[in-house]
């Protein structure tokens, strides 16, 4: 079958390659991700011995550092080396972690043979949902135990699975156990035809991550104007926040907003947005340290949410009203107090808005135009939203966990091998 699948996808790739080769022509980046790929497995230098983690992008691979992080100070451990998908995954791990870390080949057996031979790992293991079949299988056949951690089944791919189920239990047939977020996730994955004893609930890595601890302000802490964060915000966001912002300015004049959007080249279609409702603001950058905050932010630096998360009475987290975003963290403003406000379409955060949700720490509205009363009640209610905020701080302090059980997985398979 292996065998086939390796076929299969070559045939493909021959009747693509036209394709392909115009889109190399044209398309710098994706030409150097081409020629990569191609050349990944002779390149990277022999690391035997390992914890190979595996991770997609830079959610999964913010998700594999609480991992590594509690695995490099466990000294019972052997050294670890990650791998990711996308170049944006790759970049994060080089400047962030401190492990050796390449970009996955192309998934055939030409390219990932020779790899496992260089590395020959004591373990592979996959964050959140990362399968790629024939990486998979050759693990399997060359006695390498495979573990999932905070695995993760959103409803599109439990849909896609559930047509060809029988194709997944054949690719993952070597995973020896798929330690899930959440029930949820836990549940797809037996329907899917994976018996009880290789599925448990490990809880959600995430929990363990953020700071349950407000840091000391930079700025001006005498100020005690309320302050409102508009955090990893989508297209069709910034519209509906930027008309809430308006309206609430009317209630409460001397509010402070803060504006952050999921992506900084974003920053100037969200410059022209905000002229367009005539609103005056500052870039992050632009602010003094120790000066007062200006009554609109427009964050345009990297790492500083959490700091504004940490100002601030409530947030509305971003991506949650288009299923093609899923939504994004919304621990991170619960765990600073903050009751969270969020869209219908948390996919990649179902668990936390469930939880979040149940405890009144979060809010889920249907539509956009929600924003503006839901913010309005609770700052004219600051006991409930105080209320709320700590709620949904409790629920973050009461999940943690997750990384004593992935430890627990890893090293038990380890000492199986």
């Amino acid at each position: 079958m292996t065998f086939l699948y390796s076929i299969l996808i070559t045939g493909l790739a021959f009747v693509l390659a036209p394709i392909i080769f115009v889109k190399m022509l044209f398309n710098a980046r994706f030409r150097v991700d081409m020629m990569t790929r191609l050349k990944q497995e002779a390149i990277v230098p022999e690391m035997q011995d390992r914890i190979w983690i595996h991770s997609a992008s830079v959610g999964e691979t913010r998700v594999a550092e609480i991992l590594i992080n509690a695995l490099s100070i466990d000294k019972k451990f052997p050294p670890i080396v990650l791998s990711t998908f996308t170049f944006s995954g790759q970049e994060f791990a080089k400047k962030t972690l401190k492990v050796p870390s390449f970009l996955l080949p192309l998934d055939l057996s030409l390219f990932i043979r020779p790899l496992l031979h260089r590395l020959k790992p004591r373990i592979l293991v996959l964050i959140e949902g990362e399968f790629w079949p024939c990486l998979l299988r050759e693990c399997m056949g060359l006695g390498i135990p495979i573990v999932l951690l905070n695995g993760r089944m959103t409803e599109k791919a439990f849909s896609s699975y559930m047509k060809f189920s029988w194709f997944f239990r054949w690719m993952t047939a070597g995973v020896k156990h798929f330690a899930m977020r959440g029930k949820e996730d836990a549940d797809r994955i037996l329907q899917l035809g994976i018996s009880e004893d290789r599925v448990s609930v490990m809880g959600n890595l995430k929990f363990d991550a953020v700071q349950t601890i407000r840091p000391k302000p930079r700025m001006e802490s005498a100020d005690t104007r309320f302050k409102l964060v508009f955090g990893s915000t989508r297209p069709g966001d910034d519209g509906p926040v930027l008309s809430a912002i308006v309206e609430l300015k009317k209630d409460f004049p001397d509010l402070c907003c803060i504006i952050a959007p999921r992506h900084l080249k974003r920053l100037s279609e969200v410059e022209g947005l905000i002229r367009e409702y005539d609103l005056p603001f500052t870039l992050h950058s632009e602010i003094e340290p120790g000066a007062e905050l200006p009554a609109l932010i427009l964050v345009d630096q990297m790492g500083v949410l959490e700091h504004y998360y940490s100002l601030a009475v409530a947030a509305f987290v971003g991506g949650g009203f288009n299923p093609r975003w899923g939504g994004h963290n919304i621990l991170e403003p619960a765990a600073h107090e903050l009751p969270v406000i969020f869209g219908p379409h948390m996919d990649n955060f179902s668990e936390e808005a469930r939880l979040l949700s149940a405890s009144g720490g979060g809010i889920q509205i249907d539509r956009p135009k929600n924003i503006y009363p839901t913010l309005q009640s609770l700052l004219n209610d600051p006991d409930e939203m105080r209320r709320r905020g700590k709620a949904g701080r409790k629920v973050v302090e009461n999940n943690r966990g997750a990384v004593k059980k992935g430890l627990q997985w890893i090293e038990k398979l380890i000492e199986k091998k």
